[in-house]
């Protein structure tokens, strides 16, 4: 069988991300950031993975005004414009697209959606923590969704480690996971037809001490799924 290509956005923590996805057989890994001023590699690979990271600078989605409103430092705004660019680029592509909380967010925000700056500002205090030591906090996924389907689970206790979120749901989306205390956890596309596939969670698939969990293994072995069903990479062998 030949190797799937798949470009992952650089960013810290890149190698607890590349490890957990190579979990999978036959995996290449293009290492994709505006460090390398490679956004061309994109056209190489048969699946996209955005990674967790800095916050998505409110300028893009027209809340420039948050960033002192709320006291926001953790940006990369190059990191920003060279993702966009690669979501650009995947938006008329047959690529399908893993999203982990950063990732989700940009996704979200590319589609025309807005963040909440600051979780606890809203009264929600269960989803963050130190880098090194996530909080878990329960999930439950609506029965009805694509990723119910996928995981075969309708609740469980995921990873946390994030203090924005969706707001306003992009074009075309539609939740699918919340938390108990009504955070967004995951989207998909409202139309289960509609391409190209990809799975977004506001978790950390990669970080979960268990994992042969379905909110990670499952998130790795179904994002594969996805390239495969899609005639690329080994499946097209």
């Amino acid at each position: 069988m030949s190797k799937i290509v798949i470009g992952i956005t650089d960013g810290r923590l890149y190698e607890n991300y590349a490890s957990w996805i190579s979990m999978e057989e036959n995996v290449e890994l293009v290492r994709l950031g505006y460090k390398f001023d490679n956004v061309d590699d994109i056209q190489r690979c048969d699946g996209l993975f955005m990674t967790g990271g800095e916050d998505v600078h409110p300028k893009f989605y027209k809340k420039p005004e948050y960033e002192e409103q709320f006291n926001l430092s953790d940006f990369d705004v190059k990191r920003d414009e060279f993702e966009i660019e690669l979501l650009t680029y995947w938006e008329t592509s047959q690529m399908p697209l893993l999203g982990v909380c950063r990732g989700l967010q940009l996704l979200n925000v590319f589609l025309g959606g807005t963040l909440i700056p600051d979780l606890p500002t809203r009264g929600k205090f269960n989803h963050s923590r130190k880098l090194t030591e996530p909080r878990y906090h329960s999930v439950h996924i609506d029965p009805n969704s694509e990723l119910s389907s996928l995981l075969k689970v309708r609740s469980g206790d995921v990873t946390s480690i994030h203090h924005q979120s969706i707001d306003r749901i992009g074009e075309g989306l539609v939740a699918n996971a919340i938390s108990p205390d009504g955070v967004i956890e995951g989207v998909e596309w409202l139309n289960p037809r509609r391409v190209p596939a990809m799975l977004l969670v506001q978790w950390h698939p990669e970080l979960m001490r268990d994992q042969m969990s379905p909110f990670s293994k499952s998130i790795r072995e179904n994002f594969i799924k996805l390239i495969g069903d899609n005639g690329l990479g080994y499946a097209s062998n």
